[in-house]
C-alpha cells in the first residue's frame, strides 16, 4: 500500500457522515448521528432501533423470517463497533481477519409487521479459542418476538479458524456478563 492509499483511506473515514476520527465515543461515532449505531446501556446489552420496512414483510405484511436475520447483524456489527472494533480495521490487521456466524440456534416466539419498531439486543456470551457466543433478541413493544444464541468465529481472510488474540479478547472482556468464561490467558 502507498501512502497516497493510506491518505485516500483516511480521507474516506473523514468524508463518511456517520464516522468522524475526532468525535468521541467508541470508534469515532458520528456526534451528528449519535444513535445511528445504537447505543450499549449500563447493563451491558446494546440495543439498536429498526424500524421495519415493506421489503422486510412478506405478501401479508408481517416480517418475513430471514429479515430478523438482517436486523440481528445490523445488532452485532454495531456492538462491535461500539466496542471499538471496526471492520475494515479488523481486516487489515494479522493478514485479513474477520468474525463468521458458525452457528446460530433462533426461536421464534412473534411476529412484527410494517411499520413496527423493534429493538434488537446484543450481549456477549463466553468466547472460547477461535470463537465466541453472542446472545440477541429482538423486541417489540417490550416484548421478546425472537431469540438467538449465535455463535461467531474468528477466521483469516483464507477462510481458516484463528484463534483469538490476546488484545481482541481485551476488548471484549468488559463486555462479557459475569460468570461468562473467557479462555486464554491474560
Amino acid at each position: 500500500m502507498t501512502s497516497s492509499d493510506d491518505k485516500t483511506s483516511s480521507d474516506d473515514k473523514k468524508s463518511d457522515p456517520l464516522r468522524d476520527p475526532n468525535a468521541p465515543g467508541p470508534s469515532g461515532l458520528s456526534k451528528d448521528w449519535p444513535d445511528l449505531a445504537g447505543r450499549i446501556e449500563g447493563d451491558g446489552i446494546h440495543r439498536l432501533a429498526v424500524r421495519v420496512y415493506y421489503e422486510d414483510t412478506d405478501f401479508s405484511g408481517v416480517v418475513y423470517h430471514a429479515s430478523y436475520l438482517r436486523f440481528m447483524e445490523r445488532g452485532r456489527s454495531d456492538f462491535m463497533r461500539w466496542t471499538g472494533i471496526d471492520h475494515n480495521d479488523l481486516m487489515g490487521t494479522e493478514g485479513g481477519l474477520a468474525f463468521a456466524v458458525r452457528k446460530m440456534t433462533i426461536d421464534f416466539i412473534g411476529s412484527a409487521a410494517i411499520d413496527d419498531v423493534l429493538t434488537v439486543e446484543t450481549w456477549m456470551g463466553d468466547m472460547r479459542g477461535a470463537s465466541m457466543l453472542v446472545k440477541q433478541r429482538v423486541v417489540l413493544n417490550e416484548v421478546a418476538i425472537v431469540t438467538a444464541d449465535v455463535k461467531v468465529a474468528l477466521v483469516t481472510r483464507a477462510g481458516k479458524p484463528r484463534r483469538m488474540p490476546l488484545w481482541l479478547r481485551k476488548i471484549f472482556a468488559p463486555h462479557a456478563p459475569v460468570g461468562a468464561e473467557i479462555d486464554g490467558p491474560e
